[in-house]
């Protein structure tokens, strides 16, 4: 009995030193400094199909300099750059977002900026916009995040050469099941002819059938050519994605019936499906 008594004192005499030192060995934020942000340019970032290769500007800020109970942090510090659309205070969904290791800075090129505002922020090119820059920086699992001033620019996009080429004759028409007038070519005009809203992109808003398909045709009643998918079981391409001239498959019209308006961005080789 002495024996497993003094077995017993020994176990509950390691669990209070191995608690103890677990105590020591906690680690407590004591704080840090928000980063501050600078760039290379200021005003307006000047952009160019024909200097794409330049750079648009450098962006640097300063080391948050986290400090922890044990003193000057030596985990890893990563950093998040935001781009987005002025007005937006960085919760727009479509805000570029673009993450650094230990860097102090990036560099980013006319074509890196430019692809970033047109494809990632859908802004209409040869437009003049207002964006705004910031950057976070936070420690191991995005914890204790420090914001930097935020930095506004104007920037103007350019067009780029189209992912798809758009129809020559300035015109696009819509066939298929989904459609009153089925696979009938050619198709019923004006109701399923595509209104162009500029060089690039042309939209429509027609009554479509559930669970049908279709096609888009540059000339009413030709079959030579159509726009199509290159594989329509991809999940979700029944509200949109990517397309491109004389592909194997149908694009897969809704689920369910109803009134739709179908966006397509020969620019970015994409179209919407979005439901009135």
């Amino acid at each position: 009995m002495k024996l497993i008594n003094k077995l017993l004192f020994t176990v509950f005499a390691i669990a209070i030193i191995a608690g103890c030192k677990k105590d020591e060995q906690k680690v407590n934020f004591l704080g840090g400094t928000a980063p501050v942000l600078t760039a290379s340019v200021s005003g307006v970032i000047p952009l160019s199909y024909a200097t794409a290769a330049n750079t648009a500007l450098t962006l640097s800020w300063t080391n948050p300099d986290y400090q922890l109970s044990t003193g000057v942090s030596s985990l890893d510090v990563t950093y998040l750059v935001e781009i987005d659309t002025a007005g937006a205070n960085f919760t727009n969904p479509a805000r570029q977002s673009i993450t650094i290791g230990k860097d102090l800075s990036l560099t980013l090129t006319q074509s890196q900026l430019n692809d970033y505002l047109l494809n990632q922020l859908n802004l209409k090119h040869d437009v003049e916009h207002d964006i705004e820059i910031r950057v976070t920086s936070q420690l191991t699992a995005s914890s204790v995040p420090l914001q930097s001033n935020v930095l506004s620019f104007k920037a103007t996009p350019y067009a780029i050469p189209p992912k798809v080429n758009p129809p020559s004759s300035g015109q696009l028409f819509l066939v298929g099941s989904a459609t009153a007038g089925g696979w009938n070519n050619p198709v019923p005009v004006p109701s399923q002819q595509f209104t162009q809203v500029n060089e690039t992109e042309y939209t429509i808003t027609i009554h479509l059938t559930g669970g049908q398909e279709y096609l888009f045709l540059p000339v009413n009643g030709d079959w030579s050519h159509k726009y199509a998918v290159k594989d329509k079981t991809v999940a979700g391409l029944n509200v949109g994605g990517d397309f491109g001239a004389d592909l194997n498959d149908n694009f897969p019209g809704p689920a369910a019936d109803g009134t739709y308006t179908i966006d397509v961005d020969f620019q970015r080789g994409k179209f919407t499906v979005t439901k009135q």
